[in-house]
């Protein structure tokens, strides 16, 4: 698909992305966000600023649940951004959200953030525009900062089943591509570490400064090859 046609199907699709592809209500649900906290509790557990105020930024934040549950742990410093309009009057019901494209968003926010958080986002953008994600999240981050991904993992036998589960996703990584990715924009690996039955993480020092990169798929405890599930994530930023 060239890219007048595929900017013209973006907007079509993201026009009312909320209502008929993530089923969303008129208003925001602090019942059913308090439910998702508990999955976001055990994802990130260990990877969020001990600082309340650090600034974090939720990328391609939908209907806001992620915000609601940082803003409930009590962290002030929080920002949103997302292009589909039904998503963000949601989100802006919880924190400060604007509407506009991430790759954009990014490249005017030159470090500004201690924690980037993309979940099932990577998957949305065309090869080329995911490397630009990964160069302009990194730019963006401050130096000791961290970005969590969260992907579709094409190593998992559920890989495709999510993969297509949604008209806007574009590919699929798995562990190796995606670390080969993150080396791309200037990580190296480090260590890794266990996230029992959920997906593990493995930490990538950043080759200049004193920033921290990491990426994560699923690791057992003994640093053994990451084992498929349905999606795997990757972090940047120092344990």
């Amino acid at each position: 698909m060239d890219a007048e046609r595929l900017a013209r199907f973006r907007e079509v699709i993201y026009s009312s992305y909320g209502r008929h592809w993530q089923d969303a209500a008129e208003r925001f649900d602090p019942g059913a966000a308090a439910r998702w906290g508990r999955a976001y509790g055990w994802y990130l557990r260990g990877w969020l600023p001990a600082r309340r105020d650090a600034a974090i930024a939720d990328l391609a934040c939908g209907q806001g649940r992620l915000l609601y549950w940082l803003k409930s742990l009590g962290y002030t410093n929080l920002y949103g951004v997302d292009i589909a309009p039904d998503q963000v009057a949601l989100a802006r019901q919880v924190a400060t959200v604007e509407q506009e494209d991430l790759l954009s968003w990014l490249a005017e926010r030159r470090e500004r953030f201690d924690l980037l958080i993309g979940l099932d986002i990577i998957e949305h953008f065309t090869r080329d525009e995911a490397l630009r994600f990964l160069e302009l999240a990194y730019a963006a981050l401050n130096p000791g900062g961290r970005l969590v991904l969260q992907t579709p993992n094409a190593d998992s036998p559920f890989g495709l089943q999510i993969r297509y589960g949604d008209i806007t996703h574009e590919w699929a990584d798995n562990v190796s591509q995606l670390t080969r990715l993150l080396r791309q924009t200037g990580s190296s690996p480090s260590k890794r570490a266990s996230r029992g039955r959920f997906p593990g993480a493995t930490a990538w020092p950043r080759q200049h400064g004193s920033s921290c990169g990491a990426s994560s798929g699923r690791a057992s405890s003994s640093g053994t090859s990451p084992r498929p599930g349905p999606r795997c994530r990757f972090s940047r930023g120092c344990f």
